[in-house]
């Protein structure tokens, strides 16, 4: 397995397991604490994890936790997903950089995305199971949703919505968003 750097995001990495396929299929490590260290991350600090089911063009996000924030490792392991990731950290040198992945259970890739960036994916398949590795138990009051077709963000979804939930549907701007999350921990 092997960790990458996301340039557009500071603190992002891609872990790309290595598959060993034969004709029964094949078979990967997904999560590997020596590799997650390697990079400066405590295997130890994800406390929950979690599993979505989408069909084609089911869009959940864009999502972030006020408060401490929220750091997850996210992977498709079926189907395929565009994935989007949005630093919105207030000193952060890649602030409202972004970043576009094709998450498939064909690679297994992990990404990491650190507290403080919103995160969202577009299913590009009949069916898409996505994984989180969280740090943090999940607390409703601390939930953030910007609007995905926030026109400052830009984000280039790649298939026409098919669904999405109420709260993402009613999201607030960018700058809506973010100003009443700085109210919230103000």
């Amino acid at each position: 397995m092997k960790a990458t750097e996301v340039p557009e995001i500071a603190g992002a990495y891609l872990f790309e397991p290595t598959p060993h396929a034969d004709e029964r299929g094949f078979f990967c490590r997904t999560f590997d604490a020596g590799v997650a260290r390697s990079v400066g991350l405590d295997p130890d600090a994800f406390v929950q994890d979690s599993l979505s089911r989408s069909a084609r063009g089911v869009l959940r996000g864009l999502h972030l936790r006020a408060g401490a924030g929220e750091a997850k490792l996210v992977r498709c392991s079926y189907g395929r997903v565009f994935d989007a990731v949005v630093d919105l950290r207030p000193h952060s040198r890649t602030r409202l950089g972004r970043a576009f992945f094709e998450l498939s259970g064909e690679t297994q890739a992990t990404l990491y995305v650190p507290a403080g960036c919103a995160h969202g994916f577009q299913a590009l398949t009949a069916t898409a199971d996505v994984s989180y590795r969280i740090d943090r138990p999940h607390d409703p009051a601390e939930d953030v949703t910007i609007a995905y077709d926030d026109p400052e963000l830009a984000v280039p979804w790649p298939l026409p919505v098919t669904a999405m939930s109420r709260r993402d549907r009613e999201a607030p701007g960018l700058a809506e968003a973010v100003a009443a999350m700085t109210r919230r921990e103000g």
